[in-house]
């Protein structure tokens, strides 16, 4: 039956689920921003094609888009002890959603900026994640909703929220 004790459970678990969904998509886009605008710019048709920087940057992308999350979840374990106490992981998959975003913005807007005299950082700011701004809120609902499944997949690992209420 339906009691307090029931109640005070699912408010705790959506409180924790909430917690690890916002904190994840903050840290993803934190770092994951950077990244993307970083693989736009080093691509060959980017500001600044950089063939080795984005080699290396792709590859890293692709090593963490790749590995299956709840592999990764485990694989942290360690890491996210050390880092917040506890041993729940997060996820990001705003790298490539940042990068495919930026990617859509017309190049001839951005020579139109070139032309003008901008700098690269204006560029970036004000043309390249301006413009790409409907695509990345859609990018940033998209991993909302991915890291919000990955939380609750975190459960199944001791991560706390709604996902470890299901396996209990």
């Amino acid at each position: 039956m339906w009691t307090s004790a029931t109640t005070d459970m699912i408010i705790t678990g959506i409180g924790q689920t909430l917690y690890m969904t916002i904190l994840s998509t903050v840290v993803g886009y934190v770092f994951g921003l950077p990244l993307g605008v970083m693989l736009a710019v080093f691509d060959k048709d980017g500001l600044r094609p950089n063939k080795a920087v984005y080699k290396v940057l792709d590859v890293i992308s692709n090593i963490i888009r790749s590995i299956p999350f709840l592999i990764l979840l485990i694989l942290i374990i360690p890491l996210t002890r050390l880092i917040v106490g506890q041993s729940y992981g997060s996820s990001a998959t705003v790298v490539p959603l940042v990068e495919s975003s930026i990617k859509e913005v017309d190049a001839g807007v951005v020579e139109a900026a070139r032309s003008m005299g901008a700098s690269d950082l204006r560029i970036i700011v004000k043309v390249l994640l301006l413009e790409s701004r409907t695509s990345l809120i859609t990018g940033a609902t998209i991993a909302i909703g991915t890291i919000l499944g990955y939380s609750a997949m975190a459960g199944s690992v001791g991560g706390g929220g709604l996902g470890d209420i299901a396996i209990r």
